[in-house]
């Protein structure tokens, strides 16, 4: 059965359009790479924990920031299938201005085994970073599949 997991993309409204909040995934596979190593902040949804909590609460530990309450309604911009299988459950929640202080970013950690196959473990941090891009920007380095959240915020906070 795939994996499910459930997150927000983080979003500011602007005079040329939204900016999005995207986190730089962790570890040494990803330090050097920016094309396909960003991701909207999400994990694992628990069993019957509710898809939504699950993506609040992730954001959460993920930026080790808290995460506002919403000052509108969350955006839901459904599910998608990411090439590994993975299916993610997401929502567009706006931070109110001026947004969180991305030095304070502090993610919880995971265990990976570094070199792929070498039977060494190193403790990385989920995600080492995140930044604000454009949704252009966040297009050309979003792991992928997961530019169409970036497509269906857009066409949402347009209608609205």
């Amino acid at each position: 059965m795939p994996v499910t997991s459930a997150g927000l993309l983080f979003y500011q409204p602007g005079t040329d359009g939204p900016i999005v909040l995207l986190a730089h995934m962790g570890g040494p596979f990803w330090a050097r790479r920016e094309a396909g190593a960003w991701t909207v902040v999400k994990g694992e949804v628990g069993d019957g924990e509710d898809a939504h909590a699950a993506a609040v609460r992730e954001a959460g530990e993920e930026l080790g920031l808290t995460v506002p309450e919403p000052v509108v309604p969350d955006v839901d911009l459904g599910e998608i299938r990411q090439r590994s299988g993975k299916r993610v459950r997401a929502w567009g929640r706006c931070w109110p201005a001026p947004g969180p202080d991305l030095s304070a970013v502090r993610s919880n950690t995971v265990r990976v085994e570094w070199p792929p196959r070498s039977g060494r473990h190193l403790e990385v941090p989920e995600i080492d970073r995140a930044a604000w891009f454009t949704p252009d920007e966040a297009r050309r380095v979003l792991v992928r599949g997961q530019d169409v959240l970036v497509d269906r915020l857009e066409a949402a906070l347009s209608r609205s």
